[in-house]
Order: structure tokens, then sequence, then C-alpha cells
């Protein structure tokens, strides 16, 4: 068997697995210890194991990931999320869809905090959807504004994918960071507009409500201030040169622990929940990087990476089309695969093709960041488009009488800005790269 059908067993293999509804890192060591085995044999291999474990969980720059699950989970547990939700929803929660509005813009802010996509879509889901509902909003709106929502704590800093993604690209984090900054911002706009748009063309499903007074916006704006401190004290530290990404997640967790337990929301069992979420969500991130380290290495054993990136470079089409075309395959990925597992197992193979391309004048430090922020920007609409849509299932089990047909059709609007948003970042990279440059 040539080493191109290798790899493609390899590849039909893992999605045979998780097809079967096995875990996506068992899904990705089987077929790859497998390819290993046949083509390298049984020394080689055993060497492999002995060393893969070690020089994975061992690298430094990975402590970063657990640090940030934690502030997040103290964040859910700490209750901010209700803090964030009733601000927005007293700053425009009277005009017609604003509640939903609040909600993306809780989302937002609640994803400046905590780095996960499903986390923060099932946190804001809990306090924000008995809102809307209460006030007459239909379950297909209030149900795809939450799961659309949620999918910007996959851009906005700190994201764990984003993490990852410099990591394996070797890319300086607080430049990524800043560099999602604006498609993160412009990705909550566009959200609003959407709700904007469809709420005129179906009022009856986005009622507005009274306006709050000017007391009750103040004593909201109270409630929020610490959240707004921690993540000026976090990105501001990094951007600053005070402390390192590693050392700013180490203080906001504590920033963030401290802010929960002054609220008399940290309790003793909320404690242990934080710790034992970070670990479980932990385990599985680790996992997944041992799984995709298997297959990956399996793969250049192959050289089916290789061979594909002689066909692709082979292609007489603009370079830019070439990335049109990566995107594309990140987007029928996405409705099969986690969005970290598709980063760690595609980055190894596509990035260094995509460095090789000429686009837009940019050097490699941009050209590496600008196509990070654009496969995120890609890779969070698997979190709602069918079949998979994770965000959509976490919603569906908060609100079980909505069908989730309904919520795919609601959630098609927020699929037409995220298209909007992904040509807009892929046609102009200044869009993600002046602040970067700013502040370098």
């Amino acid at each position: 068997m040539s080493g191109l059908a290798l790899g493609a067993a390899m590849f039909g293999g893992m999605l045979a697995l998780m097809a079967l509804r096995v875990p996506i890192a068992i899904a990705m060591f089987i077929p790859g210890a497998l390819g290993y085995l046949s083509i390298a044999g049984d020394a080689p291999f055993l060497n492999l194991l002995k060393g893969i474990a070690y020089a994975r969980l061992s690298n430094y720059d990975l402590s970063v990931i657990p640090l940030f699950l934690l502030m997040g989970a103290f964040a859910t547990q700490g209750g901010l999320s209700r803090a964030l939700f009733a601000f927005a929803n007293a700053l425009i929660g009277h005009v017609r869809g604003g509640i939903a509005m609040a909600s993306v813009l809780a989302c937002a802010a609640f994803g400046t905090v905590c780095g996960s996509s499903v986390a923060t879509c099932a946190t804001v889901t809990q306090v924000a959807l008995p809102e809307m509902r209460r006030h007459g909003y239909s379950g297909r709106l209030s149900t795809a504004t939450m799961a659309a929502g949620g999918t910007l704590g996959i851009l906005i800093p700190p994201s764990v994918v984003l993490i990852v993604y410099a990591i394996l690209a070797e890319q300086n984090i607080a430049k990524l960071f800043a560099a999602a900054m604006v498609p993160g911002i412009l990705g909550a706009g566009l959200y609003l507009a959407a709700i904007a748009i469809y709420v005129r063309l179906f009022p009856a499903q986005g009622p507005s409500q009274p306006r709050h007074s000017s007391a009750e916006l103040l004593q909201a704006a109270k409630e929020v201030w610490p959240i707004a401190l921690i993540f000026l004290v976090v990105f501001g530290g990094i951007y600053g040169g005070f402390f390192t990404p590693t050392e700013g997640a180490a203080v906001g967790a504590g920033s963030t622990f401290l802010t929960a337990l002054l609220k008399g929301e940290m309790g003793f069992q909320a404690f242990k929940r934080s710790f034992l979420s970070t670990a479980e969500t932990a385990g599985f991130v680790f996992m997944i990087f041992l799984g995709a380290d298997m297959l990956n290495s399996a793969l250049a054993l192959s050289q089916m990476p290789m061979r594909i990136a002689e066909a692709v470079g082979s292609l007489d089409v603009a370079p830019v089309v070439v990335v049109g075309l990566i995107m594309l395959l990140y987007l029928l990925l996405s409705s099969v695969m986690d969005e970290l597992a598709m980063i760690v197992l595609t980055i190894p193979i596509l990035f260094p093709l995509v460095m090789e391309l000429d686009l837009y004048g940019l050097n490699g430090t941009e050209k590496a960041i600008w196509f990070g922020i654009l496969v995120l920007s890609v890779v969070e609409i698997g979190l709602i488009a069918p079949p998979v849509g994770l965000n959509v299932y976490v919603v569906n089990s908060l609100a079980p009488d909505v069908p989730m047909s309904e919520t795919y059709k609601g959630v098609a609007v927020f699929l037409t800005a995220d298209l909007v948003r992904i040509t807009l970042v892929l046609a102009f990279p200044g869009l993600s790269l002046w602040l970067m440059r700013l502040i370098s």
C-alpha cells in the first residue's frame, strides 16, 4: 500500500471510529498507532510510545491551558455571568430584540474571563434564556442566540483553542490575543446586526420591554466593574510586559477566585467543582494532544502531508484561493470533528503549506497569526452548524421544549453573519493585524 493510500486509510479509520462514538482522542490514536506499526515496525513504535507522552506533557507552555481553564471555572461557579447579563440587559434590553442582543454582549464579555465556547454557552444560557422566554421571545430566536453567542468564546481572548494554535504554530500567545480582539468584536457586532435585522422582519419573535431606570443601570454597572478590572489587569499586564501569558493566567485565576469569594458565590462546593471541571477539561485537552501526536507521526512517515503540499503547490491559482480552499476544508471538517481536535490534527499538516505562500506581502509572523485567526473564525462555525453543532446540543439540553430543528432555523441568520466576518478577515488581513502591529 502506498503512503498516500495508507494515510487516507488512517483518516478513514479515524472517521469511522468517531461515527461509532469512540472518544476523539482514541479515534485518532488507534489508526495512528496501527499506521505507525505497519510502516516502521515494532521497535520504532515502542520507542515512540516511550517518549511521545513525556515530550508533550512536559512542555511548559501548555501550563497556560489549565490556568485559563481554572479562571473560567471560577468565573462560571462565581456567578459572574449574571452580573454581565444584568448590565447588558439594563443597557440595551429595552430595544426590540434587546434581551437577545444583551445575551450576545454577555457571552462576549464572559468569554474574556472564560476561554471556552461551550462553558460560555452553557453558563450564560442558564441566566439569559429564562429572561428571554419570560418576555415573550420565541424559542427559535432565544436558543439560536445563546448557541451562536457562545461561539465568541473560541475567538475572544483568552481562548483555549487560540492558545493551542499558538503553541503548535510556535507563535507568541500575546500577539495572537491582540490579533483576535478586533475579529472577536466584529463578530459580536455582526451578531447584534443580525438580531436587529431578524426582529425587524419578524417583530413578534423579539418584542421590546420597558426601559430600565438610571438607578437600575448604575446598580448593574457596580456589579460588573470587578470583571472589567480583571480583564485590564490580566491583559494590561501581559501587553505591558509585566508578566508572561502563563503568569497572566495565574493572576487571572487568582483574581477571579477572589472576586467570586467577595461576592459570596464561592463556597467550598463551588471551589471543589471549579478544580474538578478544570481537571476534567485539561485531561480531555491533553488526551487529544496525545492522540493527534500519534496520528501526525504516522502521517509524517506515510509522507501524505508532503504529497498534499506538492499537489496544492502545483495548482495554478492565486495563493489566497488556496487559503480559501483550506477554509472550505475546515468548514467541512467542523461538521464532524471537535474544534480542538481539528486544530491539533491539521495545523502540523497545513501550516507549513500556508507559510510557503505569498499572501498580501505579509512576513512570516503576520502570515501565521492571520492564518490562525482565520482558522478559528471558520472552526467556530462548527459549534452551531448542522449536523453536530455542539453548542446547539448544549442549549437544547437546557431548553428541551424547543425542537432542535427550530434552533437550527434560527442559527441560519448567525451563520450568515459568520460568513461575512470570515470573508472580511480573508480579504483584509489588516482587520486582525493592526492591533497586534500597534502594540508590538
